[in-house]
């Protein structure tokens, strides 16, 4: 499925006639007509035409849209899921030599001892999955999830890691995949982007912008990012001294002007120019609404442990929620605190407690809401931690490629199940491998793609999300 819908394909922009405009435009003047009728009496979610408008996969998806928490900075398996009593056991000894034969970390040297885990486990619900007590809340809901102990990846430092899980490279300059969802895809939403991005953490991303960003697809595909205080893109309120009638003839004129300079060029990022201006036009009116968490009855606020007007991880899992209710396809919360080479024990703490309610209330308020089974959520970072200790106060972990845990719940994916072993003291996987361009390929199979199918031609040849690899993953699906 190429999606490059190019408009002029065998033309010039000057032989493009009017015969030709009221025949492909929109399938026609009549089908304008009936979309505008339609949203009027709201009935249609999205304009028929333009690179946003709603498509069809490749086969009926079982999810319609995807909620990312990203982790970034990479969540210790080791303290959080994958408990190894022989980790414990030998805490303060060297590691096996066969284990760390030709073993390359970020900083750690091969002499570093084994750090035994930091707290204690204990199995949950009816499928009896294994969690640290630094869960409590994600205990609660581990019927409806699915944990993959098997993940792996080839990156081992933070920006690389992050890209090769956004966009399926450790190289700037490829789509991400919520670009790809948007590309692939389009949008429910006529008042919205189709790819939404929340920063919570200490920082952003390590990767920045290159983890939401189009690459070499139309810029329309883009993330946007989104704060969860204040106007919730910038410069989205207007300054003084200009009403809706200024502002609504001065897009006026931008849109001819850029409509005439389309009419001769033909460059479809002027297409996506126009629509953007008409799109943060209208988002004027819908995102101060939408992003006015106050409204939602006190009961879900406290399930989440939201407060109204701070910025906080909690919110913007409410606001995910919000968001996919209104048709947004890709909604994604970086939160970048799990970087610990250092004091292990109290910010890990911390930060399960800014992320474990509010992770397992976006789980439940979309159950009770029938929203689940059509919702794809994945949590997760770019790798996991080292079972070797790095700082000298014995109290931090380094960063580990070989072996990480994510989960995913709804949208297709079996619930209650654990797959994937690593050995004795969580530093290889053992048993159902899953690299990150497999995951990338389960994640496209549930909404409806196959990757290798899902490309676009960029400098001579078809790219896709998961590029010449990945495999699904087919113990995940329901």
């Amino acid at each position: 499925m190429n999606c490059q819908d190019h408009l002029y394909r065998g033309k010039s922009p000057q032989e493009i006639s009017r015969r030709w405009f009221f025949q492909q435009c929109g399938v026609g003047l009549g089908a304008i007509a009936l979309g505008s009728l339609l949203r009027e009496n709201g009935f249609a979610a999205s304009t028929l035409g333009g690179p946003l408008a709603p498509k069809q996969p490749h086969f009926a998806p079982k999810a319609k849209r995807v909620i990312f928490l990203f982790m970034a900075g990479a969540p210790s398996h080791l303290e959080l899921f994958d408990y190894k009593p022989e980790l414990a056991k030998f805490d303060g000894t060297l590691p096996p030599a066969e284990l760390i034969k030709d073993y390359r970390a970020a900083f750690i040297s091969p002499n570093s001892t084994l750090l035994g885990p930091k707290f204690k486990f204990a199995k949950h619900g009816k499928c009896g999955a294994e969690l640290s007590e630094l869960l409590p809340h994600l205990a609660t809901v581990v019927d409806d999830i699915a944990i993959v102990k098997s993940m792996h990846t080839d990156a081992f430092n933070h920006a690389p890691g992050q890209l090769l899980m956004s966009t399926g490279s450790q190289q700037f300059g490829r789509p991400s995949m919520g670009a790809w969802c948007s590309y692939g895809l389009g949008t429910e939403s006529q008042d919205l982007p189709a790819f939404v991005v929340f920063s919570t953490g200490k920082k952003g991303p390590s990767a920045g912008a290159g983890n939401w960003g189009p690459g070499f697809l139309p810029s329309v595909h883009q993330g946007t990012m989104f704060r969860s205080v204040g106007d919730p893109v910038l410069y989205l309120s207007n300054p003084p001294g200009v009403d809706e009638t200024i502002q609504r003839a001065t897009l006026d004129s931008i849109k001819n002007l850029n409509q005439q300079h389309l009419d001769i060029v033909g460059d479809p990022e002027i297409a996506t120019r126009i629509n953007q201006f008409e799109l943060a036009s209208r988002m004027q009116t819908t995102a101060p609404e939408l992003m006015d968490i106050s409204k939602e009855p006190k009961e879900v606020l406290e399930m989440y442990g939201a407060e109204p007007g701070k910025g906080s991880f909690a919110n913007a899992c409410l606001l995910a929620r919000r968001m996919a209710e209104k048709g947004v396809r890709f909604i994604e919360i970086f939160h970048e605190a799990w970087d610990q080479h250092g004091a292990l024990k109290k910010d890990i703490t911390q930060n399960c407690k800014d992320t474990d309610q509010a992770a397992a209330a976006l789980i439940k308020d979309l159950k009770q809401r029938g929203m689940l089974e059509d919702t794809l959520v994945v949590w997760g970072g770019e790798f996991g931690r080292t079972p070797m200790v790095q700082d000298t106060a014995g109290d931090g972990r380094d960063h580990h490629p070989n072996c990480f845990t994510m989960w995913l719940a709804g949208g297709g994916v079996k619930s209650g199940i654990t797959l994937g072993e690593s050995d004795d003291f969580g530093f290889n996987v053992t048993q159902d491998k899953v690299h990150v361009h497999d995951l990338h390929a389960t994640i496209l199979h549930l909404l409806g793609f196959d990757h290798t199918k899902l490309t676009y031609r960029f400098q001579g040849r078809d790219f896709r999300l998961t590029d010449v690899h990945g495999e699904l993953v087919k113990k995940l699906l329901a």
